[in-house]
């Protein structure tokens, strides 16, 4: 049966590593495309090494790795060699897209920039991620999640109610970045379809977390305020041992349906709760009213049922081992098995979308050894001949397995 998918068909050249250009190309990956991960000889891509390990005796295998790189076909090849130049020229002239996250400049130093391999491939679309976007004055600046959490300004927003700014948990710069990627990949590959004409995307997690900001940005840009400390509106109490989660902004049929859950009609006429804005300023004296209603339950499933029956949206707050067993994402197919021969199978997380009422699954495991499609890849794909292939091995270029 003909590969239905959505990319299936499109060649995908990977010059990414660590999280927000290798999230970019699983997608893409999961939707069918061919990705050809290039890795460095030896090493391979910094995450390999990184938590946890999947196998004993082995360093290479950490989750981290195979879930963002399932699906991908692995190519050692070693960008640093001068003859190097020659087989990313000929891999670009069989792809349609080629990703890269290195820091700006450096793919110009490896001959592998959207200048170079356009001029192989003049429809080629081409794609950058980093830090601050490839011009400005901090184009140049290294940078990762957290660094750019905190030049965001979104660190100085979650800490108000802290002693001090905090790391986030959430890489969401990264993941964020590799999303916009993503849909401006498919939308130039869209453009390509109907005019033929390539194009270069630059994608800044910078500001792609700034894009994530509701209400401060727009607010502070045309000379307002952003929201006080503390989320207003948004509540975390504990209730039986456990903290369950509630929000009373978003929508305006919330604010009714929360004064008939408290049997509060003199909430109503109430000049601080008069207006959207008036809950949000007075949020302090309306969360001691809620949290003493949430202080009546003995346990946090009656106060959520009493909660859902009222429709005010609401959730316990789960530990990871609780999210994994829930009946929900196991419905969904949000954790799906892929092969790996150290393990036999490894869970990973799915890509957040199902297609045609179905969930998107993984196109194959990742990469076990760096390099390992390597011989296939120059083979199949480029039509090298097996004694151009040992040459190149000899000589360091690319790594086989």
């Amino acid at each position: 049966m003909a590969d239905d998918r959505p990319l299936a068909g499109v060649t995908v050249l990977d010059f990414t590593r660590v999280l927000a250009g290798p999230y970019c190309t699983r997608l893409l990956a999961d939707l069918g495309a061919r990705v050809l991960k290039i890795e460095r000889p030896g090493d391979g891509d910094d995450v390999r090494r990184g938590l946890v390990q999947l196998e004993d005796g082995r360093a290479d295998q950490s989750t981290y790795f195979v879930r963002i790189n399932v699906g991908k076909l692995g190519v050692g090849l070693d960008l640093q060699h001068p003859d190097a130049r020659a087989v990313v020229r000929d891999l670009a002239a069989h792809a349609d897209v080629a990703v890269e996250n290195f820091a700006p400049g450096v793919a110009g130093r490896l001959g592998c920039d959207w200048a170079t391999l356009a001029s192989v491939k003049p429809d080629l679309v081409y794609c950058s991620i980093s830090g601050y976007g490839q011009a400005g004055p901090l184009a140049r600046r290294p940078a990762f999640a957290h660094v750019v959490h905190a030049m965001s300004g979104l660190m100085d927003l979650e800490y108000r109610v802290d002693p001090a700014p905090r790391p986030l948990y959430l890489q969401a710069a990264d993941v964020l970045a590799g999303t916009h990627a993503f849909g401006a990949i498919l939308a130039a590959l869209w453009r390509r379809a109907r005019t033929g004409r390539g194009g270069y995307v630059d994608v800044s997690m910078l500001e792609t977390l700034v894009a994530a900001d509701d209400v401060t940005f727009g607010a502070v840009l045309n000379g307002g305020r952003g929201l006080p400390a503390g989320r207003p509106g948004m509540m975390v109490h504990k209730v039986g041992g456990r903290f369950v989660a509630l929000q009373i902004v978003g929508a305006l049929e919330l604010w009714p349906r929360l004064v008939r859950l408290l049997e509060r009609p003199d909430l109503v006429d109430d000049p601080r709760f008069a207006t959207p804005l008036d809950r949000r300023s007075n949020w302090e004296a309306l969360r001691v009213i809620i949290a003493a209603w949430l202080d009546r339950f003995t346990d946090a499933d009656t106060a959520l049922a009493a909660l859902t029956d009222a429709r005010i949206p609401c959730a316990p707050v789960l530990t990871p081992e609780e999210v994994i067993a829930h009946p929900h994402l196991a419905g969904r197919g949000a954790f799906p098995e892929v092969p790996h021969p150290g393990r036999g199978r490894v869970r990973v997380t799915a890509t957040p979308f199902h297609l045609d009422g179905a969930p998107v699954t993984p196109a194959g495991p990742a990469p076990y050894r760096v390099g390992e499609h390597t011989r296939a890849v120059l083979r199949d794909v480029l039509g090298y001949d097996d004694a151009r292939i040992a040459a190149l091995a000899a000589a360091g270029v690319v790594a086989v397995v």
